[in-house]
């Protein structure tokens, strides 16, 4: 794709973002953390420097790896949307998916493209906290609690989704992107050759905010299958 095509997001962009943010997600009250593999690591690891727990704590992160994404060429650094989500790395659905029961929990990701991959981590860590609560031994105090998933990525597209968030999308205490911006292809840091030109580049292609009500976003259904797994459930 031609350079003037593509907007560059730099590390001090992506801190910045995080930085800003956090002021809002601390009123959420989240307990853990989850970042989506790869572009959600270091934006949670950044989370973390800015976000406490009630007792001042730190907030543990934990990983999942999904991919909806495909190289363009083996050399190439460069990728485009694929068709499929790839299950690469899950929590431990025996000891991992106990501790989400009860907490509010904030997954973290680079960018609301096409909103698959998203719905997909949603739904499927709410499956996996809905067996986790019928392991429970009886009388456990867990029983019942309500496990709440939130959503932060560092830009929204204003784009049409296929993917879906019911009840979170739409809530402002639920779903926070950092920057709305259009449908433009974005380059983030870490998927750099070379940082020095990467930054170079974001001078001359910055990522443009735009407001957040430009443009109403609408979800259609998802024609996206999922590798391994059931297809999302679209409601």
């Amino acid at each position: 794709m031609p350079e003037d095509q593509k907007h560059y997001a730099t590390y001090n962009d992506v801190h910045e973002l995080c930085k800003e943010s956090a002021e809002e997600l601390n009123n959420w009250g989240i307990n853990l953390i989850i970042a989506i593999g790869g572009g959600g690591y270091i934006p949670a690891r950044i989370l973390r420097s800015f976000m406490k727990k009630e007792d001042g704590s730190n907030i543990p992160i934990q990983a999942i790896g999904l991919s909806l994404y495909e190289r363009l060429a083996k050399n190439s650094v460069e990728e485009v949307p694929g068709t499929e989500v790839k299950r690469l790395q899950w929590l431990d659905v025996n000891s991992s998916m106990i501790n989400l029961i009860g907490k509010n929990v904030l997954i973290v990701d680079e960018v609301d493209d096409t909103r698959t991959t998203l719905q997909y981590a949603v739904e499927e860590l709410q499956k996996d906290v809905k067996v986790a609560q019928k392991q429970l031994p009886s009388g456990s105090p867990l029983k019942g609690e309500e496990t709440k998933f939130h959503v932060f990525v560092l830009h929204n597209k204003i784009k049409t989704k296929k993917g879906k968030l019911p009840g979170i999308a739409m809530n402002p205490k639920r779903y926070h992107a950092a920057v709305t911006t259009g449908d433009v292809w974005i380059c983030y840091p870490w998927e750099a050759d070379d940082i020095e030109d990467h930054d170079k580049l974001a001078k001359k292609n910055p990522i443009v905010a735009l407001p957040a009500e430009t443009e109403k976003i609408t979800e259609e259904p998802s024609t996206t299958t999922v590798l391994g797994e059931p297809s999302p459930k679209v409601d």
